[in-house]
């Protein structure tokens, strides 16, 4: 079957389509990307701005025709953290499935990392022992540990790349005071809310998602054109060596790196130190990518239920 996944995150709007069936991975078809940074449209009082829930719902028009036009069986559409934040969430999805059809399921922290410990699982199956994975996102930092396909730790707090963007960085290239006030806040947040994870042991340390992807490229990781099944991996020394130099760049320059995009270059440096700290609290000196995450694991968990409802 021809399936749509529409993913409604923090910087993006990604529509990704895939043929799947129970028992075999998803192969993508084709995807289509909307870049509205909709966690930066978070007013003070909490609310997202009218201008924004406009473009969104255009955006979602938008992906509508491309669904129809390459005959999708089925769509299954999430949103993450900015939807979650927003005081009128319920207001905003009401809104949204009334003008496009679209029923928006609004996922928690817990959830994303459920789902996507599912797709890492899948990805590198039983062999790989207990799994230790983390996903830096927009608003949230997730971390899920387990030796089966539902995990036994799953975490989640809000430290994601362009929520401490925005909170502790003004100029283009933030000043050394900034810097130590947003590493003083990652670690007492690791600190309070992860601190379960400190005594449980994993045989196998896994990143995945953008951010984290493009940290490994920029440590010298094959390029995505190389396939998704070449090892790629983020040492904790490359981060020691590339967050200072990063932390001298204007936004320009960054997205000059390797594998750095123009909408990514602005959240580089705090998802940086994000990765570079959780690293050190964790004890790890590596991380293996992973290429599935969260819509991977959304698809995984739709095509169990279908073979259930087989049996």
């Amino acid at each position: 079957m021809r399936m749509g996944v529409l993913d409604v995150g923090s910087n993006t709007v990604h529509l990704l389509i895939v043929d799947a069936h129970a028992g075999a991975a998803p192969v993508p078809a084709m995807s289509q990307k909307y870049e509205l940074r909709l966690a930066e449209q978070l007013k003070n009082d909490g609310d997202l701005r009218k201008s924004s829930v406009k473009s969104l719902i255009e955006v979602l028009q938008e992906c509508n025709k491309f669904i129809e036009d390459h005959d999708c069986d089925e769509l299954l559409a999430f949103a993450t953290s900015a939807i979650r934040e927003s005081k009128s969430s319920d207001a905003i999805l009401e809104k949204i499935k009334t003008e496009t059809g679209i029923d928006l399921q609004v996922l928690d922290g817990e959830h994303e990392a459920i789902l996507t410990f599912l797709a890492v699982r899948r990805w590198f199956g039983w062999s790989s022992g207990r799994l230790l994975v983390a996903d830096i996102g927009g608003g949230s930092l997730e971390v899920a540990i387990g030796a089966d396909e539902h995990p036994e730790l799953a975490m989640s707090t809000p430290l994601g790349a362009g929520r401490l963007t925005r909170e502790f960085f003004t100029p283009e290239i933030p000043n050394s005071d900034e810097i130590k006030s947003l590493r003083r806040h990652v670690k007492k947040t690791l600190e309070t809310d992860f601190s379960q994870l400190l005594t449980s042991e994993f045989d196998h340390a896994v990143a995945t998602s953008k951010t984290f992807r493009q940290l490994a490229r920029l440590g010298g990781s094959a390029p995505s054109s190389e396939g998704q099944r070449v090892q790629r991996d983020l040492s904790l020394a490359s981060l020691n060596n590339w967050v200072p130099k990063i932390a001298g760049m204007n936004y320009a320059q960054r997205a000059q790196l390797p594998g750095i995009s123009n909408g990514r270059a602005e959240q580089l440096l705090a998802g940086a130190i994000v990765a570079q700290e959780t690293m050190e609290f964790l004890k790890l000196e590596s991380l293996e990518i992973c290429p599935w995450a969260l819509r991977e694991g959304i698809i995984l968990r739709r095509l169990d239920w279908f073979a259930d409802d087989a049996e």
